[in-house]
């Protein structure tokens, strides 16, 4: 596996995953409905490419193949990261934490994980801050606000 910085030739690859991850790895714990109002298809790839160029976003590649994705902010907000459902369970998820949860300057690590992620993040010793509710197109899905406090 080769870890590597994004590159804005990156952002329709990531897109896809991401749609294909959550249609895919999310459907046992969101109904479709709100699998189809957290991934619609309809991403806007420039403000995507924004965001992930602002952040610190690193790319896992296996044979050539962008496998997974993260990234995180100056603050220690890991926003996202989405493993490509043929790669799951292969330890691209924990590489790629490491590399971002490394990467900043903070006391702790905030993420906001869906209820598929929730359990890796704990394995990791995220706790949960809180449950809540997000509202995506009109429709409600529950994510957990959690934080790793860094020693």
């Amino acid at each position: 596996m080769l870890l590597r910085a994004y590159q804005p030739s990156d952002c329709k690859i990531l897109a896809n995953l991401f749609y294909h991850t959550v249609h895919t790895v999310n459907t046992k714990d969101y109904s479709d409905e709100q699998i189809n109002a957290w991934a619609s298809g309809n991403i806007d790839l420039k403000i995507w490419n924004d965001s992930l160029l602002a952040h610190y976003t690193v790319i896992a590649e296996i044979d050539d193949i962008i496998a997974g994705f993260g990234d995180i902010d100056k603050t220690g907000y890991l926003d996202r990261l989405f493993v490509h459902p043929d790669y799951q369970r292969q330890g691209i998820a924990t590489a790629l934490c490491d590399k971002l949860e490394k990467s900043v300057n903070s006391p702790k690590i905030t993420t906001h994980a869906s209820i598929t992620a929730r359990v890796f993040f704990e394995k990791r010793g995220y706790t949960v801050v809180k449950e809540q509710q997000v509202q995506r197109h009109n429709v409600f899905l529950t994510n957990y606000v959690m934080e790793l406090i860094l020693s």
